[in-house]
């Protein structure tokens, strides 16, 4: 049995220069369409063809190429890291919220790579 449960979605985070340019390459090559551009927080979301799979564009002046992040959804994002912690599961910083949109930690698996819990705090899951 795994150590917490996440939800049925995964977005994968990318970081770019210009999230609407990248928003209408990704709509123009593969058919990915808008879900949002969130102006305030420097991020852009898209839906991929695939069900419960989204494209996430986080904004840098200096993006990392090959930088990509798996976001994956939880419902109780605390919970999840309070156990994710005492199984000594190292974490980037503190909890990151944006209020009544958000709230995300990032975290390493045994190799390093980067992975995120999100839980939905605009109250439509």
């Amino acid at each position: 049995m795994a150590l917490i449960t996440l939800d049925k979605t995964i977005n994968i985070a990318f970081s770019v220069k210009d999230r609407h340019a990248s928003a209408k390459w990704y709509k123009s090559m593969l058919g990915f369409e808008t879900i949002y551009h969130a102006d305030e927080a420097g991020w852009s979301e898209l839906q991929t063809n695939t069900v419960g799979v989204t494209i996430g564009l986080g904004e840098h002046t200096k993006p990392t190429p090959g930088n990509c992040v798996p976001v994956f959804g939880i419902a109780d994002l605390d919970a999840a890291r309070q156990k994710l912690e005492q199984a000594k599961v190292k974490f980037d910083g503190e909890t990151d919220v944006v209020e009544g949109m958000v709230k995300t930690a990032t975290f390493y698996d045994p190799d390093g790579n980067a992975l995120m819990l999100a839980e939905d705090l605009t109250g439509g899951s």
